[in-house]
């Protein structure tokens, strides 16, 4: 009896590892096609998108009001969604932080659709490398990489804009401040430094005088700025406009003021990248070394390396001392990065 029970299991056991082989894979490639295709489209629509966010009123203010209980950074991911599987990714509370952060970087992307664009990314790899014999454990790492690095990449290039950006200040004030001086009003001050300036302050600035144009009060263009740009020095200038405006004052003597803070800031923090520089080479020498001498030795004598990738205790200590480095890395860089 168990041995008939037996026999008549096994064909549907077979029958389901069949068809699981073939669905999933089937799901994953879709999905991954379709999160390509959207990022692609993404690409291609992100300057119509900024240009009808602006017409409609809603490219400044990240916090203003533009009804009860909505803001404009979750009224624009619910806008750009496009979905039913973005739209209600759109709704989760993180995504006016992630759509903040797309802003940052002047990509036009909308977080709703990146978002689902990762996960669709994500399945097809946990799916498809599998078939393309490839181990469970590397797809699990390249669906967790498609969820996780696009984040990194915005935070590393809203760093490097940033600082671009602020290197660029001093000048956007001594423009403006001349500008104020020749005569000129603060919102044609602004489209100078739109003209003569390059990315990313004409860009920043030329969307505060632009939005302006298009019936924004310049106040809330400003304070949009101020919350767009994470930048210290670009509140200041915000600061100092309201204020300014409110009480009056001779805004370009305070423009020259700020300007040359600045300057004497990006000066001290040139001097202090220079001191900290052994520091910085010596974290990241620390950091790469242990993984070329292992390269070497895997090179040239693979049977005494090979047992780490054989035995599962080998996997573990690879996979502790790769978390060791990392942690070494990051308290080094913690260690040598001075706030100015």
């Amino acid at each position: 009896m168990q041995t008939v029970m037996m026999t008549s299991t096994l064909p549907l056991a077979q029958t389901g590892a069949t068809l699981a082989f073939i669905v999933f894979p089937m799901v994953g490639s879709i999905l991954l096609a379709y999160g390509i295709y959207q990022a692609v489209m993404e690409t291609r629509h992100g300057q119509r998108r900024r240009l009808a966010d602006r017409l409609r009123g809603r490219a400044g203010a990240r916090d203003v009001k533009i009804g009860p209980g909505e803001s404009i950074m979750r009224n624009k991911a619910l806008a750009d969604a496009g979905g039913f599987m973005a739209e209600h990714i759109a709704r989760l509370s993180f995504t006016p932080k992630l759509q903040s952060l797309i802003d940052q970087t002047n990509l036009g992307w909308s977080a709703s659709r990146m978002m689902v664009n990762q996960v669709a990314i994500a399945i097809g790899l946990l799916f498809g490398l599998p078939i393309l014999h490839q181990h469970l454990i590397v797809a699990i790492l390249a669906a967790v990489g498609a969820l996780v690095l696009p984040v990194f990449w915005l935070k590393m290039r809203r760093v490097r804009r940033m600082k671009l950006l602020t290197n660029q200040l001093p000048d956007v004030f001594e423009i403006m401040a001349q500008a104020l001086r020749a005569g000129h009003s603060l919102a044609s001050a602004l489209e100078v430094v739109n003209d003569q300036l390059p990315d990313p302050v004409s860009s920043e600035f030329g969307r505060v005088f632009h939005e302006q144009n298009l019936g924004i009060k310049i106040e809330d263009a400003l304070l949009s700025m101020a919350e767009r740009v994470d930048s210290l020095d670009v509140k200041f200038f915000v600061t100092a406009v309201l204020i300014q405006r409110q009480t009056g004052g001779d805004l370009a003597e305070v423009l020259d003021k700020i300007g040359g803070v600045i300057r004497e800031r990006i000066e001290l923090f040139g001097l202090v990248q220079g001191l900290t520089a052994e520091g910085r080479l010596s974290g990241w020498v620390l950091f790469a070394l242990p993984m070329v001498v292992f390269a070497a030795v895997n090179v040239l004598n693979p049977d005494y390396a090979g047992t780490l990738f054989e035995e599962t205790a080998g996997k573990i200590m690879l996979m502790v001392a790769g978390g060791m480095q990392l942690m070494g890395l990051a308290m080094i860089r913690w260690i040598v990065n001075i706030k100015i």
